[in-house]
């Protein structure tokens, strides 16, 4: 057992990837959805909105990129 590498299994770093990817496209959609006129209110800070777009875009391509490199080892063992 000591030998074992202390990595998390393959399957548990895609499962943590497609997490990351699944929520951070709805906080995306969501966060979309309250530049558009019907969902605007006057108090919608358009500069934080852009922001948490920005954030939610970088985490969708941080988890595209985990899962790439995780398939890309395991296509090449």
């Amino acid at each position: 057992p000591s030998s074992l590498p202390s990595q998390k299994p393959k399957s548990e770093l895609v499962r943590t990837s497609l997490r990351l990817l699944t929520s951070s496209a709805y906080r995306l959609q969501s966060e979309c959805k309250k530049t558009l006129p019907v969902e605007t209110c006057p108090t919608t800070d358009i500069q934080l909105v852009t922001q948490q777009v920005i954030q939610c875009a970088y985490d969708i391509a941080k988890a595209a990129k985990q899962l790439v490199t995780i398939t890309t080892k395991e296509n090449n063992n």
